[in-house]
């Protein structure tokens, strides 16, 4: 089983939390590719995941949703290299990285005016844009 590792500052994943699994990978490997088990399936348990806010929970899941499975665990595989812990420590990563990313809540957007100069500016473009592709038009009035 695997021993609990430190997701960010203050997050921690237990023991409990986590399962890994070996498989064969599709990757390198020459000769070893089919035997030796180097691929790893990472599953962590989210809602046992200490120290993680509510928000930054809730942000987790809708970044990782395809990632999710049936039981709501988050699956992180890595296939990168030919040895099994490296690619243990590969797909730990990538499970840091997401929560990191979850835990930067995202700024509100300050709704602003457009002042008026700027909107003067727009209609008088849209009218010369505008008087430019009517004269492009046929020509009324004399043989008609």
């Amino acid at each position: 089983m695997a021993e609990p590792f430190v997701v960010a500052p203050g997050v921690i994943g237990p023991e409990a939390a986590l399962s890994v699994r070996a498989t064969r990978s599709s990757g390198p490997g020459g000769q070893n590719v089919n035997k030796v088990a180097s691929r790893v399936e990472l599953r962590v348990d989210l809602d046992r995941a200490e120290g993680l806010p509510d928000e930054a929970r809730a942000r987790l899941r809708a970044l990782a949703a395809r990632r999710l499975d049936a039981q709501g665990r988050l699956l992180v595989t890595s296939q990168r290299t030919r040895d099994q812990h490296r690619n243990l420590e590969d797909a730990r990563e990538k499970v840091r990285a997401l929560v990191r990313r979850a835990l930067v809540a995202p700024k509100r957007r300050k709704p602003t005016r457009v002042t008026a100069a700027a909107k003067a500016v727009r209609l008088s473009r849209k009218r010369r844009r505008s008087e430019r592709k009517r004269a492009r038009g046929p020509v009324r009035g004399e043989g008609d």
